[in-house]
């Protein structure tokens, strides 16, 4: 009887250990997200603070892309009223989209001016550019950084046996701070067929054309060999004929010498 209540306590012990480390677990992911979020918020504020200049300067240069400054000017206010309701808080839904839409006009915007060479020159655009495009980057980051905190955290809200501590205690799940912009997520086009060779194409004026091909053999004919002109073999049936010497006498030993 002492035995089986030494096991019960054992186990309740057990158990009561678990649950306060799985329960210390959820409030240290749950703040490593919110930490994280701040990251953001930060740049998404900065953000906010760079696009007004930005409006001005293209607006000095480019007075035509008037209904493109106006949307880049009320996507803004509109984030930054969600952002002002919300406190600092993880991203709702609301929140997500309107940075997106905001992210997108900027991107237009910045399309745009493409045409105005000099706007493209003036040192005030260039430095807004750069700083905006520095900012960028640094959302891009602290929203992957984020969203891996987010996955970790949700997968345990919906493992075994963790579940039971998040149900017990209302840990929900949090909200992705997530892209769904078509032309961000998608990847650059490259037309392999436009750098590829054709034959049947005509060849411009001053154009080296690509090295030939080497001709393989064919192994189904067989190689010839060429004929030596101008060789008979020998014949074995006659003696062969020593060369004459032209023009030599040989000397008579019967008669002297003449004087």
């Amino acid at each position: 009887m002492e035995f089986i209540l030494i096991l019960l306590l054992v186990v309740v012990i057990a158990v009561g250990v678990w649950g306060l480390t799985a329960y210390n677990g959820f409030i240290k992911e749950r703040n490593l997200i919110q930490e994280s979020w701040r990251q953001v918020d930060v740049e998404l504020n900065r953000r906010y603070e760079l696009i007004p200049n930005l409006v001005e300067t293209v607006r000095g240069y480019a007075a035509h892309e008037r209904n493109t400054l106006e949307g880049v000017v009320r996507l803004r206010a509109q984030a930054q009223q969600i952002a002002a309701h919300e406190g600092g808080a993880a991203p709702s839904e609301a929140r997500a989209e309107a940075e997106e839409q905001l992210s997108s006009a900027v991107r237009g915007l910045m399309v745009s001016v493409e045409a105005y060479p000099e706007l493209k020159s003036n040192q005030n655009f260039l430095e807004l550019q750069r700083a905006l495009a520095e900012t960028e980057d640094r959302i891009a980051a602290g929203r992957r950084y984020y969203n891996a905190n987010v996955r970790n955290y949700n997968t345990r809200t919906e493992s075994v046996p963790t579940n039971l501590i998040a149900n017990a205690f209302h840990f929900e799940k949090a909200t992705y701070f997530e892209v769904n912009d078509p032309e961000v997520r998608r990847a650059p086009d490259v037309s392999f067929g436009e750098i590829a060779y054709r034959g049947d194409e005509p060849q411009q004026p001053g154009q080296i054309p690509p090295a030939a091909a080497p001709q393989l053999p064919n192994p189904q004919q067989a190689p010839q060999i060429p004929q030596q002109q101008g060789y008979q073999p020998p014949s074995y049936g006659q003696p062969p004929q020593a060369p004459q010497q032209q023009g030599y006498q040989p000397p008579s030993y019967g008669q002297p010498p003449q004087q």
